[in-house]
């Protein structure tokens, strides 16, 4: 496995490789509305992490799917990175993660088959972790690899956590570092030393668990997970999901080491130069701030943290649990009444 670079059978990776949120938004306003259902708690109209479904008065499924090509070369770190990435939308929704399907697409002819088993194995071992169980899966010959995982959740009906919920005066905590795409980008450039990369792998493979179980007793009024559409795009969804503004503050968003550095060498991936291009419209930047900055807040994640828009009165005593139980957050904005559908940055 030693010699085997994942990333170099793929031409983006991680969820650097899905299509940007413009052109994905273009196509989605081009479709028949579903099937109205009343029963249809969460669907596609505010952007959500997962879809709910109501069953019963006590009880809803929360469902998500998610898969990319490889983003780091090591085929059991890559199952990992891609199981937490995928079930971190069931957390997000304040549900409790309970079955997957594996979503394989593989070339199996050009790689050795022990590889496959590795993404399978490392995946398999971030489910039990998370407490979920794997019922089944579908598999697929194709030239580029590509991994991820079908999920569902259970949630109370009256607990789910949505990104539209944010109110004027919430906090926003933010439970993992960005610049997880340029650092990746880099590692398909021979850029990192092994320690970067362990930490990059480390950061992706966390489970959001920990975060989601800490917060469920505060007053979290929304919630969304940080991955392909970058810190910025995923605000931007909760600000327009919500009606409000929101308001983010550079110097305390947290930012894996080196990633400027990277960024001014060139590995600024092209989901975030997409991600930059699809928020600036709606972004009001400081104009002190350069364009590296400026993508650094739009780098597309994958498997980030959790962005909680939480009661002020509450936001001390979660950040202080959070730190204390070794999640990475940080307090980095406010939600505001002002400039409402639309981020400013300070």
């Amino acid at each position: 496995m030693d010699s085997i670079k994942l990333t170099s059978y793929s031409t983006k990776g991680g969820c650097g490789c899905k299509i940007g949120p413009g052109d994905l938004s273009q196509v989605i306003r081009s479709l028949p509305a579903p099937l109205p259902d009343p029963n249809l708690l969460v669907g596609i109209d505010t952007s959500d992490d997962a879809g709910v479904y109501r069953l019963t008065d006590e009880l809803a499924l929360v469902q998500t799917v998610d898969f990319f090509t490889p983003i780091v070369d090591d085929p059991y770190s890559f199952g990992q990175v891609a199981a937490a990435n995928a079930i971190s939308d069931i957390y997000a929704m304040g549900g409790k993660p309970l079955t997957a399907l594996n979503i394989v697409a593989f070339p199996i002819s050009k790689l050795d088959k022990q590889v496959l088993a590795e993404i399978l194995r490392g995946a398999g071992d971030k489910m039990r972790e998370a407490g979920v169980t794997l019922v089944g899966g579908h598999s697929i010959d194709d030239n580029e690899p590509k991994f991820g995982l079908a999920v569902t959740g259970l949630v109370h009906p009256g607990k789910v956590r949505t990104n539209a919920g944010a109110k004027p005066g919430d906090c926003l905590i933010l439970t993992k570092p960005i610049g997880v795409g340029i650092l990746t980008t880099s590692i398909k450039k021979d850029l990192l030393s092994p320690e970067e990369i362990t930490r990059v792998t480390q950061v992706m493979a966390t489970l959001n668990k920990k975060a989601a179980e800490i917060m469920e007793p505060y007053r979290v009024h929304a919630c969304t997970d940080v991955t392909g559409f970058g810190l910025l795009g995923h605000a931007l969804e909760m600000a327009k999901g919500s009606g409000n503004g929101i308001r983010i503050e550079a110097d305390r968003v947290p930012v894996l080491p080196r990633a400027r550095e990277l960024a001014e060498a060139g590995s600024v991936p092209g989901g975030t130069r997409n991600n930059f291009k699809h928020v600036e419209p709606s972004v009001m930047f400081p104009e002190e701030m350069d364009q590296i900055g400026r993508y650094i807040l739009c780098d597309a994640v994958t498997s980030g943290g959790l962005l909680i828009a939480v009661d002020e009165a509450d936001s001390a005593e979660l950040l202080e649990k959070l730190v204390a139980d070794g999640v990475e957050a940080h307090l980095i904005g406010q939600v505001t009444a002002e400039h409402p559908g639309q981020i400013q940055v300070v």
